[in-house]
């Protein structure tokens, strides 16, 4: 399972989740974004660099806490994924980002808890 936590700082999340959690780094993009995992977990830390903290079409800044933790799901080809869930009334609080993660969308389950849809990078 892939969860993402936007953070205020890449470098403080990673010392805690691995200093405290026993949480290992997979990968770190400098400020903007860790992969760490523990076990079957994989958690990426955002920080206000990240794609994942640019602001959505409303002008709303994901920030830690606030709704903005999420589950991710992987896909091969998001594009198509999203016209689908276009088609069929899904709620998008963004347009396709394209980051250092690959490319990733947010949108809303009926309730507005936000998933991440996300398409690795080639």
């Amino acid at each position: 399972m892939r969860l993402r936590y936007i953070v205020n700082d890449v470098e403080e999340a990673v010392a805690f989740y691995v200093s405290n959690l026993g949480f290992e780094i997979k990968q770190q993009f400098g400020p903007a974004i860790a992969i760490l995992t523990h076990g079957d977990l994989t958690l990426l830390v955002s920080g206000p660099k990240a794609s994942a903290s640019k602001p959505m079409l409303d002008g709303t800044i994901p920030s830690p806490g606030g709704g903005w933790n999420r589950f991710v799901m992987t896909f091969d080809d998001l594009e198509s994924v999203v016209t689908k869930l276009k088609a069929n009334g899904v709620k998008f609080r963004n347009d396709i980002l394209d980051g250092v993660g690959g490319k990733q969308v947010i949108c809303e389950d009926p309730s507005g808890n936000v998933i991440e849809l996300n398409q690795p990078p080639s």
